[in-house]
């Protein structure tokens, strides 16, 4: 797989579809410990009749580098390489933190964000007293266990366990010191006051079952934006993955200018 060298990481990426294709390009951005297979099926359906690209984030997947401290690293990262690419105008489709990834974006570089995907992501971390000590005595316990008690969460009950153990394998596989770095980046995370200014067409598809980072907060987001659709999805908070074909048919419904 082809990779760019960006700050002293290698990113890893895929680039595909026709360059002629309907519409402008498709950057596909994974979340917290995961990498650029999350996005198989949606890459499947729409690499046949557009350009889609989709990248591992440093130090996550088959990319090296250090994790990041703040969430804007990682947006300049996804910048780096779409210059690399020649991509002018694109739609980031982001998951969790690929979403806030998506936000810092359209904030940072509004004039080459045509619409913009977001599932299971937020705007702002808000915690309850009680969830916010929680995840504090988490990040205590020691690695392993910190990463499989917030990957088993992330799916909705009735999960085929053995699928569940191969995404925690998968994620305990991310360098401890990325994991850690990207977790405070994203609890540091907020553009809750500025989403005003997202005036591109957004989709947010959200897992009703996701407890990582709950509808209700969503909703709170979808609110400030001015031009959103949201859709509700029976899944948790792994929705591309936990129903592939129905994040898939929605994103076509969106991208195909029905929203």
């Amino acid at each position: 797989m082809p990779q760019l060298e960006v700050d002293g990481a290698a990113l890893t990426y895929d680039d595909e579809g026709p360059r002629d294709g309907d519409g402008v390009p498709l950057v596909f951005i994974h979340g917290w410990t995961a990498d650029r297979h999350r996005w198989d099926h949606q890459v499947a359906h729409f690499a046949s009749k557009r350009r889609v690209i989709r990248l591992d984030l440093r130090g996550h997947g088959e990319s090296t580098g250090a994790g990041a401290r703040a969430v804007d690293e990682l947006a300049q990262d996804v910048i780096a390489l779409l210059d690399h690419l020649e991509v002018d105008r694109f739609v980031p489709v982001g998951h969790s933190m690929g979403g806030m990834i998506s936000q810092t974006l359209a904030l940072a570089h509004p004039e080459r964000v045509e619409r913009m995907v977001l599932v299971d992501s937020i705007s702002r971390m808000t915690y309850s007293r009680g969830r916010g000590l929680l995840m504090a005595v988490s990040t205590l316990v020691p690695f392993k266990l910190f990463v499989a008690a917030n990957i088993q969460r992330a799916f909705a009950p009735g999960y085929p366990r053995d699928e569940i153990r191969g995404y925690i394998k998968a994620s305990a596989a991310t360098p401890k010191e990325v994991v850690m770095t990207c977790y405070g980046a994203m609890r540091d995370f907020d553009v809750l006051d500025r989403v005003g200014e997202i005036t591109a067409p957004t989709l947010l598809v959200h897992g009703f079952h996701d407890i990582q980072l709950p509808v209700s907060q969503m909703l709170r987001m979808a609110k400030a934006y001015p031009d959103a659709v949201v859709r509700i999805v029976d899944a948790g908070h792994e929705l591309p993955v936990e129903k592939p074909a129905e994040l898939t048919s929605t994103l076509d419904w969106f991208l195909t200018g029905r929203a």
